[in-house]
């Protein structure tokens, strides 16, 4: 990480954004405040930045939360989610699809730097098929898009890889820097594919970007720690950076540390583990993932309490704990029922 000083949080100033957008949602979306009588959230109290009332990621599942009126809407977000229990549906108003994307760059230009470079995206053009309304590949290729010039698919419209693509974007880019970029499993399957073809193409000269997608990867057994030495072994690719994100928080990402290859928290966000009884637990202790993000301000998906599982690093032995939390995600929750939702 190059310079991670810069997305170092004022804790005051952050617990101030946060219940500021709290009251907002609560007074703007009906729903939400709903939601948060049922907790006894109380608007005139102050709280501590863990005390404020959070939801569960599946009520976006279940209703469409907005906090600004439907005119103003210009885009959905749609998450990838495999389960039979349906997709979250994310309203984006002009200015806050505008500060995700400010914020993406500031975060994701702190580790690769500000110059736009040749980028070569592991998915098909065709995902971006709709400029309204986005899957979570789509809107991930759309926000990191941002940081490449020369953009070109690896994947052609059936999803099989277009090798002419890669090779002609691989030649001509031969003694630059490049972006690769892609969901993990689609990275996987098809690097995997590459080296059992055993097609001869250099790859040394990139830094490879992914993130979501692991579901199918854990239940093959392949690891990060794995998939992160078979890209450097077979593909001579030695910058490997992993992001953590959702859909219900786009463009509030955590990139890992090159070194010590936890994800890290940035001025825009927070992270707290709970047990299943949604209290706090110690650094180092496996629970449940809760998300905190200043920037959704048009729908109330600023304090999520997510479907996975992980923990705090106790230890400092990293020079990026300096500036961040540390943490590790090691799952979901199998079957996640969080209570809550049945409330609303």
């Amino acid at each position: 990480m190059s310079s991670s000083k810069t997305l170092i949080k004022d804790n005051k100033k952050y617990l101030q954004e946060i219940s500021s957008l709290t009251k907002e949602h609560y007074l703007k979306c009906k729903l939400y405040k709903k939601f948060l009588d049922n907790l006894n959230y109380d608007k005139e109290k102050e709280y501590q930045l863990f005390e404020l009332p959070f939801v569960p990621v599946r009520i976006f599942k279940n209703f469409d939360l907005k906090s600004v009126d439907e005119s103003s809407i210009v885009k959905t977000l749609i998450s990838s989610g495999t389960s039979n229990k349906g997709n979250s549906r994310i309203f984006l108003d002009k200015e806050n699809s505008s500060k995700q994307i400010r914020v993406l760059s500031e975060i994701v230009s702190s580790f690769i730097g500000n110059k736009r470079l040749p980028m070569l995206i592991f998915d098909s053009e065709s995902v971006l098929k709709s400029r309204k309304s986005f899957s979570a590949r789509g809107a991930a290729i759309m926000g990191f898009s941002i940081f490449g010039r020369d953009i070109t698919y690896a994947l052609n419209d059936n999803n099989d890889i277009n090798f002419s693509n890669i090779e002609r974007f691989l030649i001509k880019h031969k003694d630059e820097t490049k972006i690769l970029f892609g969901f993990t499993s689609v990275i996987w399957e098809n690097f995997s594919i590459i080296k059992d073809l055993k097609v001869k193409l250099d790859f040394s000269n990139s830094i490879l970007l992914h993130g979501g997608g692991w579901k199918k990867l854990i239940e093959k057994k392949v690891s990060d720690e794995i998939f992160r030495e078979f890209l450097k072994k077979e593909f001579l690719i030695k910058r490997v950076i992993n992001y953590y994100g959702m859909v219900e928080q786009t463009g509030s990402i955590f990139l890992q540390c090159e070194k010590c290859h936890h994800f890290l928290t940035t001025k825009y966000s927070d992270i707290f583990i709970r047990d299943n009884n949604f209290n706090l637990v110690q650094n180092g202790k496996i629970g449940i993932v809760q998300l905190i993000s200043s920037l959704p301000s048009s729908y109330p998906g600023h304090n999520i309490i997510s479907e996975d599982i992980g923990y705090i690093t106790a230890k400092n032995n990293c020079s990026c704990s300096k500036y961040s939390k540390r943490f590790k995600i090691i799952g979901r929750i199998k079957d996640a029922e969080l209570r809550g939702c049945s409330n609303v």
